[in-house]
């Protein structure tokens, strides 16, 4: 989109089913796991590029042996910052034991990331936070195999502060109040607490500390763990972890909020957030992928079980649209599609604007994100093209010559590649008046295409903020001297905060709520907006499940038109020249189009997790007292 918003995050879990040696017979090499890893990440780079992190567990190691290898980067590309790290101790270690070059097992013994377990993740550092100490995998470390933990997440809990109570009244202390930190604190508090029970029975039926070890491994039960700490989540969330003794497993929030998808055969097991990476990665169909179903996990033991255990009630499907509509790779079957849909379903809106005047209007998209919507809304206006030829041929069919027909026949939509991204904004400007010079160049575009009777419709993925267009689009877009420029979003009005792992926390920078803002201040309805702000605050103390979302208060008075032509308002210059209209995709249009993605609270406020409503209302309350901070 043209306003860039940064999600978290990306996720690959990968078991070896068979001994490494067989990779090396079959494949070529015993570091087959590790390159596998390294496509899985770097496949998944749109869903992170502040940050990434790897880690490998070696099954069945002898004591003294390390069998658990991490390695994290915030580098400028810290994907590849992370696997040059792992190649260049991989060479070393083979040139100087030239005895380990053909010897699987001597590989394993002596070269760290040699393994048949491995996670991965990628993230970007949102809301400012990107120290080291950030980037997934987290690891709880213990000298007992089985109580070492890696966890790492696509995940956001609003209610943090609750679960880091409940740690507190357990009797831990935890050294933060985050959700990365909470989460896996309270995996390894019940993971613990297995261990210790299982210790027990052990004790009774006569085995020794050295013998328990293996068998607690055996029978720790996943799953059990996983309902007892997960009870209290309220969020989004796809999370994977490892346990040190080789059992690994990944759990979705009931809702489907955060995308997990599976493949499995005899050699591997595999999870991603995305269906695509593991198809290509491993040559592998579309049916073949499957989605982890909400509120499950899918569990592989030590021994290569694997289990699939229902972890909280599934609860109505709310799987996130932005992943559709932006984050997702869209070479994905089914996305590819849906994106289609979305510039198809917007564009009788689109027609209404240009009065049905096909001829005279040019079709193009900002930025090469929202190509795929762009190519479903030309579909769609050629469609209606061919249709009025067809009406044109029937009315003119006892006077058209061949000159004629041809001429009608002729008629093509026009599109065109208008915008080309050229240079990002330099830090060094500081100025404001310097840094909006430079922004408005951000795009070069395409002279000699759009003439002084032609609309011109730029679709995008969607508006948050409106910045770049203010600054940049709408104004370079204006050079080309049309007399309209329709500004299409695929997607509908973003009005209120996410708060399950967008980083879109705040109400104040979006352009839907200033604008809703000035039309209450315009129509003398302000008062609206401190009756919000009371009832709000007058819920501060009911728990989440009694809160009721009264931001949607601050929009009722006005329908989505009357939004979106204030917005046009807004973000258009006095400058600028042509009119400028701005057309946003219906929500109903949104769930026709990605049917199995019907999250849709950051455009109506309809929360799929009780805090939600907790957050959206301390969001406008943070709001009116000029509070800057996260609301969650």
């Amino acid at each position: 989109m043209s306003d860039a918003i940064k999600h978290e995050c990306g996720i690959a879990l990968l078991r070896l089913l068979k001994p490494l040696e067989y990779y090396r017979e079959k494949y070529g090499t015993a570091f087959y796991g590790v390159e596998k890893m390294y496509l899985l990440m770097e496949k998944q780079h749109n869903r992170g590029q502040d940050g990434a992190g790897f880690a490998s567990i070696k099954l069945d190691v002898k004591p003294g042996q390390r069998y658990i290898s991490r390695i994290r980067s915030n580098q400028a590309q810290p994907i590849q910052d992370i696997f040059g790290q792992i190649n260049t101790r991989i060479s070393e270690e083979l040139a100087k034991n030239p005895s380990y070059q053909n010897n699987v097992a001597l590989q394993k013994e002596n070269i760290p990331y040699v393994g048949e377990l491995f996670l991965g993740h990628v993230r970007y550092g949102t809301f400012g936070k990107n120290s080291i100490e950030s980037v997934h995998p987290f690891l709880r470390q213990n000298n007992w195999m089985h109580r070492n933990l890696l966890v790492a997440g696509n995940f956001n809990m609003t209610n943090v502060k609750e679960l880091f109570q409940d740690l507190v009244d357990v009797g831990q202390h935890p050294k933060l109040m985050a959700d990365t930190v909470t989460v896996m604190e309270k995996i390894g508090h019940f993971l613990d607490d297995e261990i210790t029970q299982l210790y027990l029975d052990c004790k009774n039926e006569g085995l020794t500390k050295l013998e328990a070890s293996p068998v607690i491994a055996e029978r720790l039960n996943i799953g059990r763990i996983l309902k007892r700490a997960s009870k209290n989540f309220d969020g989004g969330y796809a999370m994977a972890g490892l346990l040190g003794h080789g059992d690994a497993f990944v759990v979705r929030d009931p809702n489907g909020i955060r995308p997990a998808y599976y493949y499995q055969d005899d050699e591997i097991v595999v999870v991603a957030s995305e269906r695509p990476v593991i198809q290509t990665v491993f040559n592998v169909a579309f049916e073949d992928v499957k989605e982890l179903e909400a509120g499950d996990a899918i569990i592989v033991k030590k021994n290569g079980n694997v289990i699939f255990e229902n972890i909280r009630e599934c609860l109505d499907k709310k799987a996130c649209s932005f992943e559709r509509i932006y984050f997702s790779r869209g070479s994905d079957a089914e996305i590819y599609q849906e994106r289609k849909l979305l510039g198809k379903y917007v564009f009788p809106s689109v027609l209404k604007e240009i009065e049905n005047d096909i001829h005279n209007s040019v079709f193009s998209f900002i930025p090469n994100t929202a190509e795929t919507s762009f190519y479903g809304m030309a579909e769609a206006a050629q469609k209606f093209l061919d249709e009025q030829k067809v009406k044109d041929i029937i009315a003119q069919k006892d006077t058209l010559d061949e000159k004629g027909l041809n001429e009608i026949l002729a008629e093509k939509v026009r599109t065109e590649k208008i915008a080309i991204k050229d240079v990002k904004l330099r830090t060094f400007i500081t100025e404001d008046s310097s840094r909006d010079e430079m922004v408005a160049h951000v795009y070069d575009i395409t002279y000699g295409v759009v003439k002084p009777t032609d609309n011109l419709v730029i679709i995008d993925d969607s508006i948050v903020r409106g910045t770049t267009l203010k600054q940049s689009i709408i104004k370079i877009l204006d050079r080309l001297h049309p007399k309209k420029i329709v500004v299409v979003s695929s997607a509908p009005q973003i009005r209120y905060p996410d708060c399950y792992g967008i980083d879109m926390s705040t109400l104040e920078g979006f352009i839907a709520f200033k604008a809703a803002l000035e039309l209450l201040k315009e129509t003398n309805q302000y008062q609206i907006v401190e009756d919000v702000y009371k009832k709000c605050k007058a819920q501060q103390g009911l728990k989440d499940t009694e809160v009721v979302n009264h931001v949607k208060e601050i929009y009722n008075p006005f329908t989505e038109e009357q939004i979106s032509d204030k917005m046009a308002e807004m973000l258009t210059s006095k400058d600028v020249k042509a009119k400028v209209k701005i057309i946003f995709q219906k929500v109903e249009d949104l769930h026709k189009a990605c049917p199995k993605n019907l999250g849709d609270w950051y455009f109506t406020g309809n929360y799929p997790t009780p805090g939600g409503n907790r957050v959206v209302n301390t969001a406008f309350i943070n709001f009116y007292e000029g509070n800057g901070a996260r609301a969650y």
